[in-house]
């Protein structure tokens, strides 16, 4: 199947509009959005699920370490080297990003706990042992946390199995914070 990387005059009449906030907002359209316009109820969910998500008690660089643990545990290059990008922009630590890229634990003790249950929510499926939301709630995190982070893990799986699914190209924007999972 063919997955156009749509613009703002290719795309379904219904994503048109979201698309044109979005380039606005972003100042470039990105290839996921424009990939995601051809289902324009995909773009509108993954959109009004991201800002739902920004709303959550999670701070904005826990938020990031979510989405990066997640896309990590999926394999998602793309969506790898797109929140590289933000998590820099956000001013989340240098050490904790590249530590999620590399697959090795955080040095901050709370923010690995968060990035620990995030993966394990991911990779099981929502099937977490009670050990491993101990844990997280031993780190300082509640059940409100614990609700949001699968929050987050359905926000991060809706961009990442597109991107699989399409084979979404990266945007140059990206290119310099490009990530491959080791072999």
């Amino acid at each position: 199947m063919n997955y156009p990387v749509n613009t703002i005059e290719t795309a379904p009449e219904a994503a048109r509009p979201t698309l044109a906030a979005a380039q606005k907002g972003f100042g470039f359209l990105p290839n996921l959005l424009a990939v995601m316009s051809t289902a324009p109820a995909l773009l509108e969910g993954y959109l009004t699920l991201s800002r739902i998500f920004d709303g959550s008690s999670l701070s904005a660089a826990e938020r990031q370490v979510v989405l990066l643990a997640v896309s990590r545990e999926n394999g998602c290059a793309y969506c790898m080297s797109v929140h590289t990008a933000i998590a820099g922009m956000q001013k989340v630590p240098s050490d904790a990003v590249a530590a999620i890229r590399g697959d090795t634990a955080i040095p901050d003790a709370k923010l690995e706990a968060l990035r620990r249950f995030a993966s394990s929510v991911a990779r099981e499926r929502g099937w977490v042992s009670e050990a491993e939301t101990a844990a997280f709630q031993a780190a300082g995190y509640g059940p409100q946390q614990v609700l949001e982070v699968v929050l987050g893990v359905g926000l991060k799986t809706i961009s990442n199995y597109t991107t699989h699914i399409a084979k979404t190209p990266l945007d140059t924007a990206f290119l310099s914070v490009q990530w491959a999972e080791a072999a």
